[in-house]
């Protein structure tokens, strides 16, 4: 009887066991997560996303969302301080949200300044309120390494390089490094950084950091320093603390052009019968509408058009210079404006006496014209002596990550700028 009620027991189970095997699975649902931006759940609205278009206003948008003019204009008046809604411009992305109802009436406005930064308006119910509203980025640094085959730009989109990258090594490198003048083999390395969205979204360039040219054989290194912590402005050094930018730049013109003729007091032309015709300009040439811009800061004190000159502006910096620039396509700039070195002032082009088009670059010194191309021209102030311990610490491991190919001991860091929402 015991083997007998031992034999049922191991049956029963294996009965058990095999019914619990054929027992379907239960099936667990997972809630999606609820979708959030700029702080509000979409869920909850009809989602809205679109384009302004050209000549296209705050008040059409949403007037077309069923918000009419009286809240419109109340909205307007609420936010002035935060968002001036005359300044939209077309072109720019928005969203709406709006409710869920049969109404589909805008509730929320958000404005994308950027892929960053956008502005929230929120007028559901009986208040208003504006608020700025900024994306965490995640700023990553990069290494690039180039070699010139043609031109900077040319060799910088091979890369794969957008051109805002290539605009700001031309304006670190302006004072320093005649771009007409790279020959085939120079070389360059680059440290910079990319600003990301969700990780992979690219969102611009952030701050160069370090960069090195090398050209006819020698290295001009630059290096992003702040030397006063008070008003945190940063410039840019060479290995011996000399600030690259100088009074004046090389040039009128960034890149791609060619000095088509030069400063040449004696310089003799057939058509006028081999005649002595002083030249006391030195040509930039370029294409048609290239931009010209000012060679340092300072007062325009003419622009205007005027026989052989064609279209001309001519700025004065101090008391010592001047610096006046010919043959343009356009002005861009009046007189009594006040301009900043780098600023565009006008366009290349073939206004008055001129067989292609360039731009005739003439440079003043205490009233006399002048070779700019043979000047000493006076430069920024270097570092002062008692902050160089700091900047040589400060730059030992960037120059050897340039002439290297990593920071030593520690791996190149990937910052994360996580921003809160206001």
């Amino acid at each position: 009887m015991k083997k007998i009620a031992i034999l049922l027991a191991v049956i029963l189970c294996f009965s058990s066991c095999k019914k619990e095997k054929h027992k379907p699975a239960v099936k667990i649902e997972v809630q999606p997560k609820p979708e959030i931006k700029f702080g509000y759940k979409l869920d909850d609205y009809k989602v809205i996303h679109d384009t302004i278009k050209n000549g296209e206003s705050f008040g059409q948008i949403l007037d077309r969302h069923h918000v009419y003019y009286p809240k419109i204009n109340q909205i307007a008046t609420s936010i002035t301080g935060i968002f001036d809604v005359r300044r939209v411009r077309a072109g720019k992305p928005y969203m709406i949200l709006a409710s869920k109802d049969s109404t589909e009436k805008a509730q929320i406005f958000i404005y994308k300044h950027d892929k960053i930064n956008a502005t929230v308006v929120d007028f559901k119910g009986s208040s208003i309120t504006a608020k700025r509203f900024k994306k965490p980025i995640k700023v990553v640094e990069k290494e690039v390494t180039g070699i010139i085959n043609s031109s900077l730009s040319e060799t910088m989109d091979g890369l794969g390089l957008k051109p805002n990258l290539t605009w700001t090594i031309a304006d670190i490198y302006a004072w320093t490094l005649d771009f007409y003048a790279l020959q085939k083999g120079d070389s360059f390395k680059l440290v910079y950084e990319e600003k990301f969205i969700d990780d992979s979204i690219f969102a611009g360039y952030g701050n160069v950091k370090s960069a090195v040219f090398n050209h006819k054989g020698k290295n001009l290194f630059a290096f992003r320093f702040i030397a006063d912590s008070i008003k945190g402005i940063p410039e840019f050094y060479d290995q011996a603390g000399n600030m690259l930018r100088s009074q004046f730049l090389k040039a009128p013109i960034k890149f791609q052009y060619r000095i088509s003729s030069r400063y040449n007091l004696t310089r003799r032309i057939a058509y006028y019968g081999n005649k002595i015709r002083p030249h006391k300009g030195t040509d930039f040439a370029a294409n048609i509408n290239t931009p010209i811009i000012a060679t340092a800061s300072g007062t325009v004190v003419e622009s205007e058009r005027r026989g052989g000159n064609g279209n001309y502006v001519k700025i004065k910096h101090n008391s010592t210079y001047s610096t006046q620039y010919l043959h343009m396509s356009k002005r861009k700039v009046n007189k009594g404006n006040y301009v900043k070195q780098g600023a565009v002032i006008g366009w290349v082009g073939m206004t008055g006496n001129t067989g292609g088009p360039h731009v005739c670059y003439r440079f003043w010194k205490f009233g006399k014209q002048v070779d700019p191309l043979r000047e000493k021209l006076p430069s920024a102030e270097p570092l002062a002596e008692n902050i160089k311990p700091e900047y040589y610490k400060f730059i030992k491991p960037l120059k050897y990550q340039l002439e290297n190919k990593q920071v030593p001991v520690k791996k190149l860091q990937i910052l994360t700028e996580t921003i809160a929402k206001k």
